[in-house]
Order: C-alpha cells, then sequence, then structure tokens
C-alpha cells in the first residue's frame, strides 16, 4: 500500500525529526537554525509527512516584497525521486507569488539545480563553502574592533532587501564591528563553527572581523561561504588556510508582477548568512 501522503506547515515540535534527516545529510544546521527560518516565517516553512513521518521540507522566509529566499530543501535519502522535493517547492513558489514577492533566490547543489531550472529559476553567482580544518592557537585578535553595531543602510546596499529582522535573530556572543566599515557575526554549528554573515566596505575591514572570529574559536572546525565574485574574499580565506570544499549557484527567480531592478553589491558582502537565508 502506498504512503499517505501530506503537505504540511513546518512546526518547531517537528524539529527532532528534521534534526534526524539534517544529520543523515551531512549538513551543518542546528535546531537553532531551523527554529529561527520557521519563527522568521511560520507560512513559509513547510514538510512532506508520508505515514505520520517527515521525510522532506523546504522553507521560503521573506525579505518584504523586494526578496525571498527559498532553503532547507531536504528529502529522506530513502525517499527521494517520488517528487516530494517538487511538491514542496511548488507550494513555497505560490505562496512567494501570493504574497506578491518580485523575486526568490536559493542556493542550488548540483542535485537540486536541474528542478530549480524547470521551475524558472535562472543562474546568478557560484556560492563556495570555505573550511579551516583547525584554526591555529597562535591567530590573534585586532584592537581597532567594537562592539557589533547592525549598518542596514550598508546591509540594505550589499544584500538589495531589507533583512534586519533576520540579523537580529542570530546570536551576538561572536558578533563585532569596524567602525564606518562594516560588520560581521558567527554562530554554531553542527559540524564547524561558521562566520557569517560579513559585510564590510573594504578587504581590510573583513580581515579584522575575521582575524577576530577566528582568534576566539582555537582548535576549531570554521565554514565560511563566500559569493565567488567577491575575490578579494577568497583571497583572504586563502591567506588564513582556508580550503575550497564545495560550490552552490545562487539562483534566482522573478515573481509574477514586474518588478523593479535589483540592486546589490557582491563587492560588500565577504560572508553569506547561510545557504538557507542568504
Amino acid at each position: 500500500m502506498p504512503p499517505i501522503e501530506q503537505v504540511v506547515s513546518l512546526r518547531k515540535d517537528h524539529i527532532d525529526s528534521v534534526m534526524r534527516l539534517n544529520q543523515a545529510a551531512g549538513w551543518n544546521q542546528t535546531e537553532q537554525d531551523w527554529n529561527r527560518v520557521i519563527s522568521l516565517e511560520p507560512d513559509g516553512c513547510l514538510a512532506l509527512e508520508a505515514d505520520g513521518t517527515i521525510v522532506s521540507t523546504t522553507t521560503a522566509v521573506c525579505f518584504g516584497r523586494r526578496l525571498a529566499w527559498i532553503g532547507m530543501v531536504l528529502t529522506d535519502s530513502e525517499c527521494r525521486g517520488r517528487g516530494y522535493a517538487r511538491r514542496l517547492m511548488e507550494h513555497a513558489l505560490e505562496f512567494l507569488d501570493e504574497r506578491g514577492v518580485e523575486r526568490t533566490k536559493l542556493d542550488a547543489t548540483d542535485m537540486g539545480r536541474p528542478l530549480y531550472v524547470k521551475l524558472g529559476f535562472e543562474d546568478e553567482t557560484p556560492v563556495e563553502r570555505w573550511v579551516l580544518p583547525v584554526v591555529p592557537a597562535s591567530v590573534s585578535g585586532v584592537g581597532d574592533v567594537a562592539p557589533f553595531e547592525f549598518d542596514a543602510a550598508l546591509d540594505l546596499e550589499a544584500f538589495g532587501a531589507d533583512r534586519s529582522a533576520l540579523i537580529r535573530s542570530l546570536p551576538l556572543d561572536d558578533a563585532a564591528s569596524v567602525p564606518g566599515d562594516g560588520y560581521a557575526m558567527g554562530r554554531p554549528g553542527t559540524r564547524y563553527a561558521y562566520f557569517g554573515p560579513c559585510v564590510t566596505r573594504t578587504p581590510d575591514g573583513a580581515r579584522k572581523l575575521l582575524q577576530r572570529y577566528l582568534s576566539r574559536h582555537p582548535g576549531e572546525s570554521v565554514a565560511w561561504d563566500i559569493l565567488a565574485d567577491n575575490r578579494e574574499a577568497i583571497r583572504l580565506a586563502q591567506k588564513f588556510g582556508f580550503e575550497r570544499r564545495r560550490q552552490l549557484m545562487r539562483q534566482v527567480r522573478p515573481g509574477p508582477k514586474a518588478a523593479q531592478p535589483f540592486v546589490h553589491n557582491n563587492s560588500y558582502v565577504f560572508a553569506i548568512a547561510g545557504f538557507e537565508c542568504g
């Protein structure tokens, strides 16, 4: 007998179930990361149940009407090939179209990319994961880094949409700023400490913030996701001993209504906030 399937809202009491999928896939996301996207957009977070068990997920987070982000597209390895991801993606895109979102982005793996192309997504720029296997104890902080202060105007110029609600939801333990230049944040992961987001006007500001972050995590492994067209960020990663581990493709899909040109500045984005939220 085929399983009884239904699309449901992804709730916080599903976290234990999705973390089993998360761990099986080798993802770095934590329970807090899943809770965050659900809190930011409860109506956009979906799951597919088969016989009462969560077997597939997709989340959609809106940054106003300008932009939405698809993430957490995950299916139990034993359930792939049944069209679950496509069903959830179609539900998520219908939700975003009804909201009047002007464009939607995501970071596509090689496995997911053919589906996203069929759903109207187009390639924008590669995103690379860089990993520092062990932070040397010799990395020291720098003196001219200040307590965290979010520069909303700079972030809007860099990212292209207002994501202040996302930034406010991130932990502040590793957050810091370089006055007049920009900010960086970090958070724990299941496999790596995670550096990002980092938005600065200059490579030197990014260097100071990265160095401070690394100095606070000696002996740990650190992951850093970089837009490939920010060559200064890649040079910094190489300088500090990071290794390129994988590449995804950032893609964009226009909404059903005509939209104003989308202006953003990847040269200011030295680290993304995460594959699940941009």
